[in-house]
């Protein structure tokens, strides 16, 4: 018997069983991660929290990371242009990468606000 003409029956089931699972696992996680103000004695379950409660901020990794490949791609492609035009190559190098960094300062502008926002926080509390 070939394993794909095989029908798999309760496919639904498992789509409400995978339903209940993630309602039970968000409400719990809620309660043991997010709500509590406590530190854990464990640095991952500490780590977990603070992730739950968007304390640890990713976006700013992941922006470094994008700017970084979005620069080196605009420059490596940007050779391309020199064999058709000089000018046009270097037109297309120089506004390419002041509108990214542009666009990059702003979103970093933004994740420092926030944390300086934060900072503040702590220390009024």
């Amino acid at each position: 018997m070939d394993l794909f003409s095989l029908s798999f029956v309760g496919d639904d089931t498992w789509a409400t069983v995978a339903l209940v699972l993630a309602i039970v696992a968000g409400v719990l996680g809620y309660f043991m991660f997010v709500k509590p103000e406590k530190k854990y004695p464990n640095k991952f379950v500490n780590w977990l929290r603070n992730y739950l409660n968007f304390q640890e901020m990713l976006i700013e990794v992941i922006l470094k990371m994008t700017y970084i490949f979005f620069t080196v791609y605009i420059i490596l492609t940007s050779f391309e242009l020199i064999s058709v035009k000089f000018l046009l190559f270097l037109e297309y190098l120089v506004i390419n990468l002041v509108v990214i960094r542009i666009v990059y300062e702003i979103a970093m502008l933004l994740v420092g606000i926030w944390k300086n926002t934060k900072e503040i926080n702590k220390k009024i509390k």
